[in-house]
């Protein structure tokens, strides 16, 4: 029988209990670059991400798409829907090979009523994700492109071994789906980066865009919310 191994949300629950939900769910696997879930989508289970990566992707009736973010080993989604039965809000699309753990809403509500160390898991990602939305909204309605994007790089970026000054977005960003998360043109991305590279503000290497100034991007962003 499968388990919830890998699942941290879920940890918490007994071997009882855990034993007992899994025999309602269902594991899949997909490959990269395959639909999972579609906006609109009327189902209403929740989905675990065993292994690999997906992306989550907000699109409008024009056909323009807004990047949500990704998720990997051990984060969920769905959630939404199962709680308040509505149809999806996003759609979510594999980038690598990955595993599902499809949870039905019925057995995801049991649970929540079942384990209160559980709900209150999930109600602290639900809060985070709030807090995200927030403050992705609070940058589109108060901040220039170029702003955003020093924004998006900063979080998209890690710390560099070896050079704690410096930090770095690997694999390289790839200007089209920078400008879909930060709702603009692939164009104003790569004028943006072109013109931070003259700079000296990150330099672009075979495997990272290098974020080489730190403190004079986040000057920069702190300066344009002061406007």
């Amino acid at each position: 029988m499968q388990s919830f191994s890998g699942i941290p949300v879920l940890s918490c629950l007994g071997s009882e209990m855990a034993e007992r939900y899994a025999r309602s769910c269902f594991f899949k696997d997909y490959g990269p670059h395959e639909l999972i879930i579609d906006a609109d989508d009327e189902s209403t289970d929740v989905r675990f991400v065993i292994s690999g990566r997906v992306r989550v992707i907000h699109r409008i009736a024009v056909g323009k798409e807004v990047i949500l973010g990704e998720m990997s080993d051990g984060d969920y989604f769905g959630e939404i829907a199962a709680i308040d039965g509505q149809a999806r809000s996003a759609n979510v699309t594999t980038l690598t090979k990955v595993r599902i753990c499809v949870m039905p809403q019925r057995c995801f509500l049991e649970i929540l009523e079942e384990a209160p160390k559980v709900a209150l898991e999930v109600l602290r990602t639900l809060a985070g994700r709030v807090r995200t939305l927030n403050l992705r909204l609070a940058e589109h309605s108060f901040l220039q492109a170029k702003h955003r994007l020093y924004s998006e790089l900063l979080r998209l970026s890690k710390p560099r071994a070896g050079h704690p000054e410096h930090r770095v977005v690997t694999p390289p960003p790839i200007q089209r789906e920078l400008a879909e998360r930060i709702g603009t043109r692939r164009e104003v991305v790569s004028r943006e980066l072109n013109q931070m590279e003259r700079e000296g503000v990150v330099e672009k290497t075979k495997g990272a865009l290098v974020l080489v100034n730190v403190d004079e991007l986040q000057r920069r962003i702190s300066a344009a919310w002061e406007e």
